[in-house]
């Protein structure tokens, strides 16, 4: 299994939600499309903002919660179909329990509780990329060297024709690059 974070939220041309997961220790991304409502929980739940009232995502924590259960981990287990499957991994008691799930929902409990998000190998290696790297689109000056402030003019100019044609994937992985470099300087 793989162990992976929240890398962003994303909607489609065609209007459909998403969340990006990046592997801990790697390069590798999964998008996974979901739903609109579920989106929005996840934000939610990233922001640690909460609603007047318990949205249903709330609700079946405070339902746990009362019942002594805790939540461990969530997996992403399978791809079949074009479709992600998950599984949310609960304790109570000494007995653990895996509950079937959708990613989406799963993924709004654990950020809920901050617990770990893993992927199955298998399901990476399907589903996931490796975005481009950094170095292969930079350009160089006479001597060879790699001119950051150069590629990171073409990214921004890259990012706003990403979202000006609503291609919210592309913005997102470019956005993701700006910041790498950006951090690393």
């Amino acid at each position: 299994m793989i162990e992976v974070k929240i890398n962003g939220l994303f909607i489609t041309q065609s209007q459909a939600n998403g969340v990006i997961l990046k592997e801990l220790h790697g390069d590798r991304t999964l998008p996974i499309i979901i739903g609109e409502y579920e989106a929005q929980s996840i934000a939610l739940g990233l922001e640690n903002i909460k609603p007047p009232r318990p949205i249903t995502h709330d609700l079946t924590l405070s339902i746990l919660q009362t019942l002594g259960a805790k939540l461990e981990r969530i997996v992403v287990t399978e791809l079949k179909n074009n479709t992600y499957y998950a599984v949310i991994h609960i304790r109570h008691e000494m007995e653990l329990y895996e509950v079937d799930s959708r990613p989406s929902d799963a993924i709004a409990l654990a950020v809920r509780e901050n617990i770990p998000i893993f992927v199955e190998e298998e399901v990476m290696e399907k589903g996931g990329y490796v975005p481009e790297e950094i170095e292969q689109g930079a350009e160089t000056t006479k001597e060879g060297e790699t001119t950051v402030s150069s590629r990171l003019e073409k990214l921004k100019k890259e990012l706003q024709e990403a979202v000006e044609k609503e291609e919210y994937e592309r913005a997102a992985r470019i956005r993701d690059e700006i910041k790498k470099i950006e951090s690393s300087q």
